[in-house]
């Protein structure tokens, strides 16, 4: 059994695979193996696998336990070469593939992106117990210092000088806390959008009137809007909050003086791959642009990350609850920051047709 033809899903396949026959021959590779392998499709087909890889693995053994067994076995730590470059140390897995009880797949993960991924489930494992350990934290603390922040306004009715100055500062204090822990609670408990046809311009205006009235009254907020952009589906009130936080966060990026861009366009070329394989187009594009001193290269991997910030007294919940909410509503948001320039871009679906109206 062969693929009759290569799918999408196959050709787009991020790991490389290949399919083995009942002879050990390789019947399909696909453009991912081929790239790491640095060998065409062409070459490869109807070659005995172990002829063409040098791995540091008994595979007619895993092949064999594969078959008899039908079930998957995994190889890892393995040096794996083609002879024309160094070895390179991936990790394997075999499966039984179809109703040929011959036909095994072959996937090659490099350790490299296999440790990789590792770390980043294991960031965000740990991201999400400590929301959870600071939520539960936060709604303990609030009253406790909401008691702190009454007591200093009683006590300062009697006093005068630097005593007042002292209750003021605590009561200042106080309520900077409150509002951190605010923060936090709200991050966690993000109710799911409701979604309908949004106007991507009404929200962004309304994002641009309440910043020109606060944070940004200093900046030059600039627009370059496509207005033949189609509605989005979303809930305008995330949107508006996402937007919101990104005018902030380019605001405070350059010291509260400086021009800030918004820019909309369609770019069709745009498809996000999801998990289980489903293609989705998001080709409208809002893009936020600062003149600042950019984002600090050891932590724009991880600016979406929660507690990840550039700023000494950032939370790092701002732009991690921006990524929850755009990934609520199936989009992506992407950075790319030099000095000088800061660009955070937002790509969006378009709403059905029959839910436009």
């Amino acid at each position: 059994m062969t693929l009759p033809a290569p799918g999408i899903i196959w050709n787009s396949l991020p790991t490389p695979a290949l399919l083995i026959d009942g002879n050990d021959l390789v019947t399909e590779i696909n453009p991912a193996a081929e790239l790491f392998l640095n060998l065409s499709a062409r070459a490869l087909r109807g070659q005995p696998l172990l002829e063409r890889l040098a791995i540091s693995a008994p595979l007619e053994e895993v092949f064999a336990r594969v078959r008899a067994n039908r079930s998957a076995l995994f190889v890892n730590d393995v040096d794996l070469t083609t002879g024309e470059r160094a070895p390179v140390q991936c990790n394997l897995q075999a499966a039984p593939l179809g109703e040929d009880p011959q036909m095994i797949l072959f996937l090659i993960t490099p350790r490299e992106i296999s440790d990789r991924l590792g770390r980043a489930s294991l960031v965000k494992s740990a991201a999400r117990s400590a929301i959870g350990m600071a939520e539960m934290l936060a709604h303990e603390i609030k009253n406790p210092l909401a008691g702190i922040a009454g007591a200093a306004q009683l006590l300062s009715m009697n006093l005068s000088g630097e005593d007042l100055e002292l209750t003021d500062l605590i009561v200042d204090e106080t309520r900077r806390i409150v509002k951190l822990l605010e923060q936090v609670e709200r991050f966690g408990d993000v109710r799911p959008p409701e979604k309908r046809p949004v106007n991507i311009h009404d929200v962004l205006d309304r994002a641009h009137k309440s910043a020109a009235l606060g944070f940004g009254a200093q900046m030059m907020i600039v627009e370059d809007y496509d207005p033949s952009l189609p509605p989005t589906l979303g809930d305008a009130d995330q949107l508006t909050q996402v937007f919101l936080n990104l005018l902030k966060n380019a605001s405070e990026a350059s010291g509260g003086r400086g021009t800030i861009r918004i820019r909309t366009f369609y770019d069709l070329s745009l498809r996000l791959r999801r998990a289980d394989g489903h293609g989705q187009a998001l080709p409208l594009q809002v893009e936020i642009i600062d003149d600042g001193p950019g984002i600090p290269p050891d932590i724009a991997a991880s600016v979406f990350e929660p507690f990840v910030s550039g700023r000494e007294n950032g939370t790092g919940l701002g732009l991690a609850l921006v990524s929850k909410i755009i990934s609520d509503h199936d989009g992506w948001i992407t950075l790319d920051s030099v000095p000088g320039r800061t660009v955070f871009r937002i790509s969006l679906p378009v709403a059905p047709k029959q839910q436009e109206t």
